[in-house]
């Protein structure tokens, strides 16, 4: 295979399912006012047009392995990135997810920014020594300061300027574009269009916490106008359970389980408010689509969505039913001028830390990103 001339940055990541073909996206919007081309190689999935296409990358390659064939020592896939780290002009990586950053490290000798997405990702010893051992030339980023202090937690010894955040990121002005209006985002999920709604969108999970929500909800009721509703999109194992619960809370009937709903963010202005009551969010990127919407917020007070809402939203103690339910009884009771003051802060907020360009500008801050910096 001949060897390209570009220079170019190699983006490796685990999979294209769920977020993290958006955080594709996001990683190689960072690089268009500069001179590099982007190459994005999936370690898992089928080859896929419409990924290849969602990427925003000069080249998109898929090594189409399934998650049985890399466990363990994983060396066809560090022989396969080898071939093609040695095909191209790359001048370093940026891996997602640990086991990318694993193999980029033994299957090439570039500099390397290994982005994490959860917690507790340095957990094992075995990750730690690792990420010890490749210290020279690995730098890590999480996605908000809670994931990044929790890595410097388990990473003693590196400096504070290996171990940044680099906040996840949308394209404002295309997601508002892919909104529906209120009318119609409500027609399409057969919601009462003078009904007072309360969104949720998330996996019907214990980390997600709806069982806090509707307490919650159960609670603020009686002091809430009178047409009220919860709308929760999603699926998952507590599926039963929670429906179980609103029987039990006597709101079955005033919470409409949506279900699966593709490309949910198109619907959120079908919503008068969002409430996320996660369970230590690593970011929340359902917050980001709910502020593009002009969606007033309320989040739990932890993780990456507290960085989020705090200042343009409420926050309340995690798991906290109570404090929830006074949240959206405030909620329900904001005047238009002081809808317009939220919308306002979250635009200004939104623009300034979670938009491309924001997040672009941010990453070439970075002491990690000097050594590669070819702006034009």
């Amino acid at each position: 295979m001949a060897r390209s001339v570009e220079p170019r940055v190699l983006q490796f990541c685990h999979g294209y399912d769920g977020p993290f073909l958006d955080c594709a996206r996001q990683y190689a919007s960072l690089f268009c006012n500069t001179s590099y081309k982007v190459t994005t190689v999936f370690l898992t999935g089928r080859p896929n047009v419409d990924v290849a296409k969602s990427c925003a990358s000069d080249e998109v390659l898929f090594m189409d392995y399934q998650s049985t064939d890399i466990r363990g020592l994983k060396l066809k896939a560090i022989r396969d990135l080898r071939i093609i780290a040695h095909s191209r002009d790359f001048k370093f990586c940026i891996a997602h997810r640990f086991k990318p950053i694993w193999i980029a490290c033994l299957a090439t000798s570039l500099p390397i920014i290994g982005v994490h997405h959860a917690f507790g990702d340095y957990e094992r010893w075995g990750r730690r020594f690792f990420a010890n051992w490749q210290k020279k030339r690995l730098s890590l980023l999480g996605v908000s300061n809670s994931v990044r202090d929790d890595i410097r937690k388990k990473l003693l010894n590196w400096s504070a300027d290996k171990i940044e955040t680099l906040y996840n990121h949308i394209d404002v002005d295309q997601v508002r574009g892919q909104l529906l209006s209120k009318i119609e985002a409500r027609q399409q999920l057969h919601l009462d269009d003078g009904a007072w709604i309360i969104g949720n969108v998330g996996r019907l999970h214990p980390d997600k916490d709806q069982a806090t929500l509707l307490r919650a909800f159960a609670i603020a009721k009686p002091t809430l106008p009178k047409n009220s509703q919860l709308a929760i999109m999603g699926t998952g194992r507590l599926a039963n359970q929670l429906k179980d619960l609103a029987r039990e809370l006597a709101i079955a009937e005033q919470v409409l389980f949506l279900g699966h709903v593709e490309q949910a963010r198109r619907y959120f202005r079908a919503f008068d408010v969002f409430a996320l009551t996660s369970d230590h969010e690593p970011f929340g990127m359902v917050l980001l689509e709910a502020m593009a919407a002009d969606i007033p917020i309320i989040c739990s007070d932890c993780g990456g969505g507290k960085e989020i809402v705090k200042d343009v939203g409420i926050l309340f103690p995690l798991g906290d039913e109570q404090l929830l339910a006074e949240a959206l009884q405030r909620m329900s009771q904001l005047t238009l001028q002081q809808l317009q003051s939220c919308y306002d802060a979250m635009q200004v907020k939104l623009y300034s830390h979670f938009s491309d360009e924001a997040v672009e500008q941010a990453f070439w801050k970075l002491p990690m990103s000097q050594p590669f910096n070819l702006r034009i």
